[in-house]
């Protein structure tokens, strides 16, 4: 198995840049943790934890990996809980250099308040926001969001959006709804998590139509997640390589939330085969650029 530091080094890459990884207040990490033990039913299948440790042992951990820049991820899923999130998350990126300061927001009363608040400039302005349609049970076209999207469409800040219908599909997931809330909003700066599995070519093609649309890698590719959802088609890899090549495609692994080591994403995305110029693009470049 690739060791990660070695993968960086041998592209010829200082390290590796993350855009999805999770870092969460403890008691709410404990409950994800839990959900992941139990095969909850928005997990769908067994899913043993390969990392569990304390915030500080989990920075280490990426820092031995080389991984020079990283996210937090937090993500509500009821009304009067995105801002008790993103206060820990601006805290957690102040004592952590390598993290970017990162935030959620859910559909209700006052969310464009908090949001236009977090994008202000300044030392704690969110760099990297995150939406979780599945866990959040909503629909990224609720009207309560509409004013916040533009906000962020106009300040040009990334929002890593699973909306994917993988592991499990809901009522509020799949690609039509963001094609919806792109036709509103078509200078939003999205990052399909999971490259938007299962509907692969779907997120693909929004993200060609759009030139502020992006993928990242989270688990898609590697052996575990393709058991899920099938591998992915091998025709759409063409593509996959120019939208990376043209910085649009963005190393992400969901540490330390996942089943295998982090090395497996690694070697899923060396045996695509799409050339040393895409891994450097994907695993630094493009999140280099994103970020600043």
């Amino acid at each position: 198995m690739t060791d990660p530091r070695a993968f960086a080094e041998d592209l010829g890459l200082p390290g590796l840049q993350d855009l999805h990884t999770h870092f969460l207040p403890p008691r709410v990490m404990a409950k994800v943790r839990a959900q992941f033990d139990s095969a909850g039913p928005l997990i769908g299948r067994p899913w043993p934890l390969h990392y569990r440790d304390e915030d500080d042992a989990l920075v280490e951990v990426l820092r031995s990996f080389g991984v020079r820049r990283f996210t937090a991820l937090p993500y509500a899923h009821k009304p009067d809980m995105a801002e008790f999130l993103n206060d820990w998350a601006a805290g957690f990126a102040a004592r952590v250099p390598e993290a970017a300061v990162c935030g959620t927001f859910f559909p209700e009363p006052g969310v464009e308040a908090y949001v236009a608040a977090r994008s202000d400039p300044g030392p704690g302005r969110v760099e990297v926001w995150k939406v979780h349609v599945q866990v959040g049970a909503f629909t990224v076209t609720d009207p309560l969001l509409d004013e916040a999207w533009g906000i962020l469409a106009d300040t040009g800040a990334p929002v890593v959006l699973h909306a994917g219908s993988g592991p499990v599909p809901t009522e509020h997931t799949g690609p039509a709804p963001v094609a919806d809330l792109l036709r509103r909003h078509p200078r939003l700066r999205l990052v399909v998590a999971h490259a938007g599995a299962p509907e692969y070519a779907e997120f693909l093609a929004l993200a060609e139509d759009h030139e502020r649309v992006a993928l990242d890698t989270t688990m898609a590719f590697t052996p575990f997640f393709e058991e899920m959802g099938g591998a992915y088609p091998p025709d759409l890899l063409p593509r996959v390589r120019d939208l990376g090549l043209a910085g649009r495609v963005h190393l992400g692994s969901d540490f330390p939330n996942i089943p295998y080591p982090y090395a497996v994403q690694l070697d899923a995305l060396a045996r695509l085969d799409l050339g040393e110029e895409w891994l450097r693009a994907v695993c630094w470049d493009n999140t280099a650029a994103l970020l600043g």
